[in-house]
C-alpha cells in the first residue's frame, strides 16, 4: 500500500525549480513560514521541555519532515539543532532541497521516498511534520496512520492542510490559482480538502490524542499571515501526540 497519488506527485515535480523564489509559485508558502515555524516549534519546545528562545532548542530531536518539498521547513529545524530527516516522492524537489542545504552550510538527509518505505524500514522519529501534504496523498486516513507509526511513544505528529469550505475555494483556488497567479490552474482539488473534524477524526482514529488545533489567517490587505484559535475556514494546522 501507498498513500503516492503520481498525478500530485508530477504536478509538484514540475514547479521544483522555483521552491526557493519567494516571488515564484510557491511564494503562499514564503509568506506562511514564519507563522507556521512560530507554531511548529512552539508545540515541540511545550511538549519535549525545550527553552524556545534558545537557538539550539531542538538539539537532539529526531524530525522528518515528510513531503518536504524544497526544505522550506526542515531548513529552520536543522538550524535549531535537530536531526532532520526530509523526504519527499518528488525526486526533483529533493535534488533542489540537497542543493540548496549544501549552500547554506547544513546537513539535512534527504530522501526521495515514502512514508510507508521510511516505516517498513523501521525509522522512528520524536516529530513528524507532515505539511501541506494531506490534501494531495491518495488516502489520507492511511497516511496519517502511517505518521502515526513512525512517531516514539510520547512524539508528536504535526499536520497541516486545507479546509473544505465555500470560503477555501475562493481563497485557494479561485484567489491563487486563477487570479493571483501563484499556482499552476488545477495545483488544488477542492474535493480532496478535508475538514478539522475529519482530520481530527482520522487522527484519533489512527491512535494520536489531538492535542491542538489552530487557523492561519491570510490578510490580502497586509499580506500576512496570523494565527487563530477560532478561524479553520481556510488553512490550519493540528498537533497530534502519540500516548505511551
Amino acid at each position: 500500500m501507498t498513500s503516492i497519488d503520481p498525478a500530485e506527485i508530477a504536478k509538484f515535480e514540475a514547479m521544483a525549480a522555483e521552491w526557493w523564489d519567494p516571488a515564484g509559485k510557491f511564494k503562499p508558502l514564503h509568506l506562511m513560514n514564519p507563522v507556521r515555524l512560530d507554531y511548529i516549534t512552539t508545540q515541540i519546545c511545550a511538549e519535549f521541555g525545550r527553552d524556545q528562545t534558545d537557538l539550539r532548542a531542538l538539539e537532539g530531536l529526531r524530525i522528518l519532515d515528510i513531503g518536504c518539498g524544497g526544505g522550506l521547513v526542515s531548513e529552520p529545524m536543522a538550524r535549531l539543532g535537530a536531526e532532520v530527516i526530509g523526504a519527499d516522492a518528488a525526486e526533483g524537489n529533493i535534488s533542489v532541497a540537497r542543493v540548496h542545504a549544501h549552500q547554506q552550510g547544513l546537513q539535512i538527509d534527504y530522501r526521495a521516498t515514502t512514508a510507508e518505505s521510511l516505516r517498513d524500514e523501521g525509522e522512528s522519529f520524536d516529530v513528524v511534520l507532515a505539511l501541506e501534504i494531506v490534501e494531495h496523498v491518495a488516502d489520507p486516513a492511511t497516511f496519517i496512520e502511517t505518521c502515526r507509526n513512525l512517531v516514539r511513544p510520547g512524539g508528536l505528529v504535526i499536520l497541516s492542510t486545507i479546509n473544505r469550505t465555500v470560503k477555501s475555494f475562493g481563497a485557494a483556488i479561485v484567489g491563487a490559482e486563477w487570479i493571483m497567479r501563484w499556482l499552476p490552474k488545477g495545483t488544488h482539488d477542492w474535493q480532496r480538502f478535508i475538514t478539522p473534524d475529519e482530520l481530527a477524526h482520522q487522527a484519533s482514529q489512527a491512535g494520536l490524542h489531538v492535542a491542538d488545533a489552530r487557523g492561519m489567517v491570510f490578510n490580502p490587505i497586509t499580506f500576512g499571515w496570523k494565527m487563530s484559535e477560532r478561524d479553520l475556514s481556510v488553512n490550519y494546522i493540528l498537533t497530534g501526540r502519540r500516548e505511551g
